[in-house]
């Protein structure tokens, strides 16, 4: 897959059109049309991230319009919910779940929670008020729903999320990292013993990427 942030720009100059910037960064000369034709020259997945609002209904008519060229999993992800350590401004559920389905309704949607880590401190982990306020925003969904979650605290969390999946088979995880986050590959190695194949997915940094690459491997030349 490849990830990018989106948000409007030229707001306020009457040019208003989806752009490629990470926050903080508020501009680009990327437009989301121009990502999305060098995106297709490649055989990769596509991941949209959206931080507001504002970007979404636009972006969302350009995926429609291009559906045919697409030919491969497009994800639309969202932080709805406030999560362990998080900012409690999530983009608004419910504005964000009802354009997505209504304009591309073929996306799998990537729903997680506002995080936070320190180093040095007790990080709690997701709540069960927190998997099931996200469990009952999407049993009415019908589309796949992946839950990107922090590796950092997806141990301290897993009855919580074990349950959460058990709830319906169209729910995956997607483990991801924060450049300066801090946690034992066993984690990783953790959550792949207790998971099928197709309920669970990565996004994680170095060097933890190819440790556990690497211990995979070994593995399987064993087998």
């Amino acid at each position: 897959m490849i990830e990018a942030d989106v948000l409007l720009g030229g707001q306020g100059l009457g040019t208003e059109e989806p752009i490629m910037a990470h926050p903080p960064e508020t501009d680009s000369d990327i437009t989301l049309r121009e990502w999305l034709n060098e995106t297709l020259q490649s055989n990769k997945g596509i991941k949209l991230d959206f931080k507001s609002l504002e970007a979404v209904n636009p972006s969302m008519v350009i995926l429609e319009g291009m559906k045919a060229s697409l030919k491969r999993p497009v994800w639309i992800n969202a932080d709805i919910l406030p999560g362990p350590g998080g900012s409690p401004k999530a983009v608004d559920a419910e504005c964000f779940l009802s354009t997505v389905v209504s304009t591309f309704p073929d996306a799998t949607l990537s729903l997680g929670w506002t995080t936070g880590w320190h180093p040095q401190k007790n990080n709690d982990g997701y709540s069960w008020e927190m998997v099931q306020s996200m469990e009952s925003i999407c049993r009415a969904l019908c589309q796949p729903v992946t839950f990107p979650v922090r590796a950092a605290l997806v141990h301290q969390s897993w009855a919580q999320l074990l349950w959460l999946l058990q709830e319906s088979d169209r729910y995956s995880l997607t483990v991801w990292t924060g450049k300066d986050d801090e946690y034992p590959t066993d984690d990783l190695l953790f959550i792949r013993e207790k998971l099928n194949a197709d309920r669970v997915y990565y996004d994680v940094l170095e060097p933890q990427t190819s440790e556990f690459k690497r211990i995979i491997g070994q593995g399987l030349a064993s087998e």
